[in-house]
């Protein structure tokens, strides 16, 4: 049986951003920092202060949800950095957050056998 390996502490950083926003996000962290840790998805919601809330309850706005996860040594930056390319500091720019992890482990995917070639076709 192997042994699983416990990673250094580990922080979660998580930002609600305007639909549209998180792509380009994920592939600057991705170019610019090298870090492939982060998932995006989408989602639906309205806050007290949004564009859409004077029309009344049921006006909804979608959201990009980005999560990442970095090491606590390099959470600070790394958040600072988000916060600047995700341009939060703007009117109606988002959430940003961060969360410390419990436990993370490292996750691998199994080497996968090859496909055998396909014989070559005869006429």
């Amino acid at each position: 049986m192997t042994a699983i390996r416990i990673l250094p502490p580990q922080k979660r950083i998580t930002c609600i951003l305007p639909h549209g926003i998180a792509l380009d996000v994920l592939q600057r962290l991705k170019d610019e920092k090298g870090i492939i840790e982060a998932s995006m998805n989408s989602a639906r919601g309205m806050g007290k202060l949004t564009p859409l809330a004077h029309r009344g309850v049921g006006e909804q706005t979608e959201k990009d949800i980005l999560n990442v996860i970095v090491s606590a040594a390099e959470a600070d930056e790394i958040f600072e950095y988000l916060f600047d390319i995700a341009r939060i500091d703007r009117p109606h720019g988002g959430l940003i957050y961060m969360t410390v992890l419990g436990h993370a482990t490292p996750f691998v995917l199994p080497d996968l056998p090859q496909p055998a070639p396909e014989p070559a076709a005869t006429e």
